[in-house]
């Protein structure tokens, strides 16, 4: 048994899994999550902002320490959207390598998606062949397959992106959001049509926009991961949380006892993405995963070993 430490810092957040590992059986010993929105600007601007860098460093230096006093015997950080379109993404490099003592990977959208995969199907109840759709905030992964990849692609319809683009009322007026649910199946169109997904395969929905509409569908107290974790939310309920996402407030999404402080201002986009993700590929139901990039990351590590 072999303990890793995996970190993914995407648009929105960044991840750490700290987990002994043994074959493909992972054990979690820290699973920890900052919202630090380091793509924040990066649709218009093309360059990641000095303050979101220092916050991504703030959180990064105490994932670092608990690396350390875990005893992690190796790490894998990988960057994704944000850092893959950003003119200044050599900045954010440098600063992961003073803080973490390695660099990241910034890795292409395909990778992104095979990890996803490979974290997400892991331990599912039901068989595939699967659709498994990763809505990030710069962009969504879109990975056909059963047992491995079949097809995969990558697609510029995250929460942030779709949100500083579109969503920008409080809360967004109709017009917002029609330009907005334009965009978002255009680009939902193209990527089944380049994985292939649709009818057949079973809908697995992966990160926190995913998770945190299951869990209002759900209408849980708080936010709880065992609950949400392959929990399957019908269409309609889907349908009617986007609905009242989009017409909420931002204060009063905040009150919502799910909701991360840091996600509220762009859950509603991502709730539409979900939601025209399975109007589009004739999904009558999504299946909830905690498991992801993080455990896909571990357990390409072991692999690599």
């Amino acid at each position: 048994m072999t303990r890793l430490a995996a970190v993914d810092c995407g648009t929105n957040s960044i991840r750490l899994l700290v987990a002994d590992v043994d074959g493909d059986r992972l054990t979690d010993v820290v699973r920890r999550m900052e919202i630090v929105r380091l793509g924040e600007g990066v649709d218009r601007t093309g360059r990641l902002a000095p303050a979101a860098i220092e916050r991504t460093r703030v959180a990064l230096a105490d994932y670092a320490a608990v690396i350390h006093d875990t005893g992690a015997q190796r790490v894998r950080m990988v960057a994704t959207s944000a850092s893959r379109d950003a003119a200044n993404a050599d900045e954010f490099r440098e600063m992961v390598r003073a803080t973490l003592g390695t660099g990241p990977e910034v890795i292409t959208g395909d990778e992104e998606a095979r990890l996803s995969f490979a974290g997400a199907v892991r331990g599912l109840p039901v068989a595939g062949p699967y659709l498994v759709v990763d809505i990030g905030g710069g962009s969504t992964e879109f990975v056909t397959g059963d047992a491995t990849v079949e097809k995969a692609i990558s697609v510029d319809i995250g929460c942030v992106r779709m949100t500083e683009r579109h969503l920008d009322g409080d809360p967004p007026g109709p017009d917002q959001v029609a330009a907005a649910e334009v965009d978002v199946a255009a680009a939902v169109d193209r990527a089944l049509v380049a994985v292939g997904g649709g009818a057949g395969h079973t809908l697995v929905g992966l990160a926190g926009s995913v998770t945190t509409v299951t869990a209002l569908a759900l209408g849980l107290p708080a936010y709880q991961p065992g609950r949400i974790h392959h929990a399957r939310v019908p269409y309609a309920d889907v349908a009617k949380v986007t609905a009242d996402l989009l017409a909420a407030t931002r204060e009063q999404r905040l009150a919502m006892p799910v909701m991360h402080p840091g996600r509220a201002d762009v859950i509603g986009a991502g709730a539409l993405v979900l939601r025209v993700i399975m109007e589009r590929a004739g999904a009558d139901s999504v299946i909830a995963s905690e498991h992801d990039i993080l455990d896909g990351i571990a357990l390409s590590l072991s692999r690599s070993a």
